[in-house]
This record gives structure tokens, sequence and C-alpha cells, in this order.
């Protein structure tokens, strides 16, 4: 582990090095903390929430792995979240699906759900200075059991679902008001078929006229935005999922909403960089949740690759920061969920460090149609001592440098997880 001065020399040497290209590292190191990352919540406790009603996960959603520790109640999830937030470099925020509300032991079905059974969350959000983001729970319940939600043939079970996401749109404006920071609530519904369907159409016109009665009501975009969520396919709907890109890009166009890329709801071999910058030529504002797709799997923990610097470039050269609203989306119980949620973090983080970090020169040899010395700067920058500015913005910002968080987080699962039955 690295002690203070050798972080210090070898920022300063680092520093200089950069400067050689163009690049003012001091000027990146204000700008990163000023972008908050959208931690899910869903990490902590293996997208289980907190309602208990009965349903099964399922809805093309699967988690893999018995790694001691996760959370059991609120409480225990958000003091999981405050050792996580602790081990990550700048203030962020928290995304949380409906289920995880409070409901004192009650059966509250998800069309009853209301802002109070989120009183504590938005309180230790007051507290811990964080923004709140927020999703309807479109699956794990009985009126889901079929596959089946927004798009249902049924009016009734239409209904329910369209009646909960207007009242998770209303807790996500409660959120914003109480908090001052405006929250991006999320709509993605598990609907498609396993196979091949007769009927492509009649599914996809119910879903347009149902997310129409959703969003009727006009809520302040002072505090809350609403934002549409496609996939390509998913676990038991391999073959048609209604909610599909191109549906909701027209509907996020035609009727002015946020449209979500999720970095796992594409092909396996197409990434969603290249997408940012085409889908905001017509829309004010998107959200993105960052994930990790390893071939049919699309929520593994983010890594440090090529699509996540890619994703992270995107935002900053183009100046897209207030514009791109940024989330995780991943759950693996295999490891350490505090670790999970500090590897993945910590990462998006630090490519969006790499991207502020990149030569102006490398933009200008391009509209110079130089494309040798664009290839040539490109290539030169991924030996450039990045990891030195890194490690200095994580002591500046009192977060343990290189992998000294991991003691942290394995003395956390040692005292606190593996004490939980």
């Amino acid at each position: 582990m690295a002690n203070s001065k050798s972080v210090k020399t070898s920022y300063q040497i680092a520093r200089e090095r950069y400067a050689l290209i163009g690049v003012d590292t001091e000027r990146a190191l204000k700008i990163l903390p000023q972008i908050p990352v959208s931690l899910h919540c869903w990490q902590g406790d293996d997208v289980g929430g907190f309602e208990n009603l009965g349903g099964a996960l399922g809805n093309g959603l699967a988690i893999t792995g018995n790694h001691p520790g996760k959370a059991r109640t609120p409480a225990e999830l958000r003091k999981d979240l405050e050792k996580a937030l602790s081990l990550i470099p700048g203030k962020h925020r928290l995304n949380l699906h409906a289920f995880y509300g409070e409901f004192d032991g009650k059966k509250v079905d998800r069309d009853e759900i209301a802002p109070a059974h989120f009183k504590n969350w938005i309180e230790w959000a007051q507290k811990n200075g964080l923004g709140l983001d927020f999703n309807p729970t479109c699956f794990s319940h009985p009126k889901a059991a079929d596959g089946f939600t927004l798009s249902h043939p049924d009016r009734g079970v239409r209904q329910f679902w369209i009646e909960h996401c207007r009242r998770s749109r209303e807790i996500g404006a409660a959120m914003g008001k109480a908090l001052g920071k405006t929250c991006v609530t999320n709509v993605w519904i598990p609907d498609g078929m396993k196979d091949t369907p007769a009927n492509r159409m009649a599914p996809r016109a119910r879903l347009a006229e149902a997310l129409d009665a959703v969003f009727k009501k006009k809520l302040s975009p002072q505090f809350h935005l609403d934002a549409v969520e496609p996939k390509l396919f998913g676990i038991g709907s391999e073959s048609y999922v209604v909610g599909s890109h191109e549906f909701y890009l027209g509907y996020a166009v035609s009727r002015k909403k946020l449209l979500t890329l999720d970095a796992g709801h594409y092909h396996p071999t197409e990434g969603i960089a290249d997408k940012i910058s085409s889908v905001l030529q017509f829309l004010p504002e998107i959200l993105l949740h960052v994930s990790r797709g390893v071939r049919w799997d699309s929520d593994h923990v983010v890594t440090l690759n090529d699509d996540l610097l890619a994703i992270a470039r995107e935002i900053i050269v183009n100046g897209y920061e207030q514009r791109v609203h940024i989330g995780l989306d991943y759950f693996d119980a295999s490891i350490n969920r505090i670790a999970a949620w500090t590897i993945g973090t910590r990462n998006l983080i630090r490519a969006l460090l790499i991207a502020l970090l990149e030569s102006p020169l490398i933009r200008s040899a391009e509209a110079a149609g130089d494309y040798t010395t664009r290839l040539a700067l490109q290539e030169e920058a991924k030996t450039l001592p990045f990891g030195a500015v890194w490690d200095y913005y994580c002591e500046s910002q009192s977060v343990p440098v290189g992998d000294a968080w991991l003691n942290e987080a394995k003395n956390y699962e040692r005292d606190v997880l593996s004490q939980r039955k």
C-alpha cells in the first residue's frame, strides 16, 4: 500500500507528464467529484426486497451464488451501503426499487405503496447527503408470474401495474422534493415470450396505451424525471420482448421521456457507447445503467474494460455530464457484496477520470484530418500514468488508496456480514 508521500510524489510526476500533452490534471480532479453515480440497492440483498408478498424472482432475473452476509432488513442494507460508500471517492446517489419500502409487517400490495413507506430511506439520504432514484418493481409478484405486466392482455392486471407505476412516480417526486435533488424514476418491465409469438403488435399497442396512462399526470421536472428502459431479450423471453429498443426509442422521443441505455440489454457484441451521442441528438437527457454482459447474462460486476472506457469517454469528451444520469445495475451473490459495489463503482469513476485526462491533441488531429497522429496518440494514452492521478484523487477524497479498501471490506465481512444467518 502506498504511503501519502509517495502518492503525492507520483502525482506530481504524472501531473507534469500530462501537462506535456495539454492536460490539466487539477481541472480533471475538480470536475470528477461533481459527477454522481447512482449505486443500485439490489446488489446488497440479491434483489430480494422487503415486502414479502411471496413472488419468486423470475421474469428474466436470476441470482447466482450464496456468499454469506446478504442484507436481511432495510437497516442492514443501509449499514452495508454506508460501508461501501466509505470506500468510494465522491458523493453519490442511491437507486431504490419499489419493493424495498418499509411496511411494518403489514401487507401492502404494489398498487398501494406511498411515499410514507420510504420515509426512512429519505431521512437516511438526507443524513448522508445523497440523492435518490427510483424504480417500480414489475417482477417478483403473482400478477407478473406469466411474464406480462403493463402489456398484459387482461385489463385488470394491466390496471394494477399502471397504478403501481403511477404511485412509483409519486414516490420519486416526493424523494426529489424532500432532498432537493432531482429523482429519476425508471420503468422497466419483463414482458415478453420464450418462443416465437404469433402477434407482436398487440402487446406493444397495449404497452404504449398503458405507459400513456402511467405518465398522464405531469410532475415537476425540478424534482422528478421519467425514464423508460428497453431490453433485447431475457431469461424466459428469449424470442420476444415487448419493450424493445426501437419501441422505447420511439416512445421516449415522441413523449419526451428519458431513454435508459443498459449496457447489458443489447447483443453481446454490441456496445452502448456509440448510442449515447446518437440519441442525445433528439433527447435532452438519458439514463445509463452501467453493467457488464457476459454472453446471455447481463449483470456482472463492472470491470475497467474497453466497453466501460468507451462509455465514460462519450460522456466526458462530448460534455454530456449534465445530460447523462449514470447508474449501476448488476447483482453478484458469489462474492462479498460490499466488494461488488466498491469494485464496480470505483471502476466507473476511474473510467471517467481516464476520459477527463484525454489529450485535446487527439481531437485536434482528427479535425485536421491527421488520422495517423490520432491513432498514435490514442495508443500512447494507454500507458500514461493515470493510476497516479487516481490514487491522488482517492487520497484527496479520504478513501482508501489502491487495494487498501479490500482489507476494510474483508474486516467488515468478518465482523458484520459473517454474523448474519
